[in-house]
């Protein structure tokens, strides 16, 4: 059994925990359900920021503890105010040490996209990350087959809230449809959590026209961020590299100036 394997496994069990807990109808009821999402795929194609998604983590399967001692108000409210394009939050608990009370707690006041990070496999999920103030969910094509992804992206649209397919390879391109907005090329394989930024490379010029298109995971230097842009990616997914320093907001805005420098000199 791979790593995703027990992923899944594990997060349809906190569901079957969840939907027993809290209704849909409850979850509708909350006081974030009805309020007006922020377009992620707009904030990404907007050439007066950086383009980059700053995720906010606390652990992974592979490198275990990241930054479990970091204020997530504090981290997501930082990246904005120093031109990220949005902000990923991890909510899964038991392999990333994230809560839907980390996004819940960034929401408020804020006025920055962000983008539910977990495992979605069902529309409980969906209708969950409405619930607790996400713009955007992600949905993994590794994980579900083509009408799976197609329905849940059809019910996030619905409630106002923009979908991020993430794929791996060429193959997972055939699940890409009409209810996405964005496309991101995950270059950590989630079945070994190898990682390889040529795989963003290779897949870039076969995603379709007509979305927003990231690289996510791997990338370090601002050489990579000027090779992928140059190879038509719109926005980068950046996490670790910040999140492993003592100041993820200082570790961000000092990439962020290095990126606008190495443009500069080159």
């Amino acid at each position: 059994m791979t790593i995703l394997d027990k992923i899944v496994e594990n997060k349809r069990r906190e569901l079957a925990l969840a939907e027993a807990s809290v209704s849909i109808q409850e979850l509708e009821g909350s006081q974030l359900f009805d309020r007006k999402t922020i377009s992620l795929s707009s904030s990404i194609l907007d050439r007066g920021k950086s383009g980059i998604i700053a995720e906010f983590k606390r652990k992974s399967p592979s490198k275990g503890a990241i930054n479990t001692d970091a204020s997530v108000v504090e981290v997501t409210d930082g990246y904005f105010s120093e031109g990220a394009s949005g902000v990923s939050i991890l909510t899964d608990s038991h392999f990333f040490g994230g809560s839907n009370v980390d996004l819940i707690s960034a929401r408020e006041e804020s006025f920055f996209p962000i983008l539910r990070k977990d495992f979605t496999i069902s529309e409980y999920q969906v209708v969950e990350a409405k619930a607790i103030g996400a713009d955007a969910i992600l949905i993994i094509a590794a994980i579900l087959d083509s009408r799976e992804i197609k329905s849940l992206s059809k019910l996030a649209r619905s409630l106002g809230l923009e979908v991020l397919l993430e794929i791996h390879e060429k193959s997972e391109l055939e699940k890409v449809n009409e209810y996405i907005n964005i496309v991101g090329v995950n270059n950590r394989d989630l079945r070994s959590f190898e990682v390889n930024t040529s795989i963003s490379l290779e897949l870039a010029p076969k995603i379709p026209a007509g979305f927003a298109r990231i690289s996510e995971s791997g990338i370090t230097s601002p050489e990579e961020i000027h090779a992928l842009r140059a190879a038509g990616f719109d926005g980068f997914l950046i996490g670790e590299r910040f999140m492993a320093t003592p100041n993820p907001v200082k570790a961000f805005s000092d990439f962020v100036k290095s990126i606008t420098l190495s443009h500069v000199e080159g």
